[in-house]
């Protein structure tokens, strides 16, 4: 089959209606490789770069509650920035780049999932528009 790994997706794919930063940007351990007392942070297979994530809130208001905040993955040799927040908003819109989805079975329930990453985070392109992009998420389908 010709389709073999991550499948690169837009930002307006995955977040039509936007999304906003609800947590904190974290490194990304990886248990396998960690043991007692000594932390290993994940690297990703393909590029090497260090694996870093953030909880992300989807703007669509017909997404259920329950699969409303997603984890989206960033490749980053280095800490990625939150950008800055927008007066008047409660949480910071942003948008992701270079953004990929790989399909995996949840083993919790069984069912169709995806892994969403990127490569770069920012503010929205516009102002006026901050819930137009944004992207990256692991969603059960």
């Amino acid at each position: 089959m010709a389709l073999q790994g991550p499948i690169p997706v837009r930002f307006e794919q995955v977040f039509p209606h936007g999304c906003f930063i609800v947590g904190e940007v974290e490194q990304v351990k990886d248990f396998d490789a960690s043991s007692k007392g000594r932390t290993v942070y994940a690297k990703d297979k393909n590029t090497g770069e260090l694996v870093w994530q953030v909880a992300v809130m989807d703007a669509d208001p017909t997404v259920k509650a329950g699969q409303k905040t997603v984890s989206v993955k960033i490749l980053s040799p280095v800490q990625p920035i939150v950008p800055a927040a927008l007066p008047g908003l409660p949480f910071v819109p942003v948008e992701f780049d270079g953004m990929t989805a790989t399909a995996y079975v949840a083993q919790n329930t069984g069912r169709l999932a995806w892994s969403i990453r990127a490569t770069t985070m920012r503010a929205p392109r516009s102002a006026a528009a901050p819930a137009k992009a944004a992207a990256g998420k692991d969603v059960a389908a």
